[in-house]
């Protein structure tokens, strides 16, 4: 008789498998900076592709959309805006928000992001069917949804 197959080490494997994510990014980054001459980090190319879909997006909806902390974000809009990606203003509704918007060198970023976020995602994908894919989202987002962990 078989003995029961044993649980899969998930934590271990969830922290090999964003080690080796971040590499991929890290290699698709660097063929973007060569295409763009500097290239957006993970985090900026999101906040790239959240005005792409909705420019003038508040700081926070942006924190919001990419589960960041409003202090970090602030950080990451700042470089944006000094590497000429973004810009800030004041909300014309609500004087105490901020809108950022795309700049003409962010819209040109888009294109080598959008490609290398593809070849990621194909990647990432190969060999898996969409229901089994599906699952790996669905605990993905799971992982997500469990919050802060309790403070004893």
């Amino acid at each position: 008789m078989n003995p029961a197959p044993s649980r899969p080490r998930l934590v271990f494997l969830l922290t090999s498998a964003q080690r080796r994510l971040q590499a991929w990014i890290a290699a698709e980054q660097a063929r973007a900076a060569r295409q763009l001459g500097a290239a957006p980090s993970a985090a900026q190319g999101g906040v790239l592709f959240l005005l792409a879909e909705q420019d003038g997006r508040t700081m926070g909806e942006l924190a919001d959309a990419l589960d960041l902390a409003p202090s970090a974000l602030t950080g990451l809009v700042q470089r944006m805006e000094t590497a000429g990606w973004v810009e800030r203003r004041v909300c014309e509704r609500d004087t105490r928000a901020q809108r950022v918007w795309l700049r003409d060198a962010g819209r040109a970023a888009l294109r080598p992001l959008g490609q290398a976020a593809r070849r990621i995602q194909q990647r990432l994908a190969e060999g898996f069917t969409d229901d089994e894919l599906q699952t790996v989202a669905r605990w993905l987002r799971h992982v997500q949804q469990l919050g802060d962990p309790p403070v004893e």
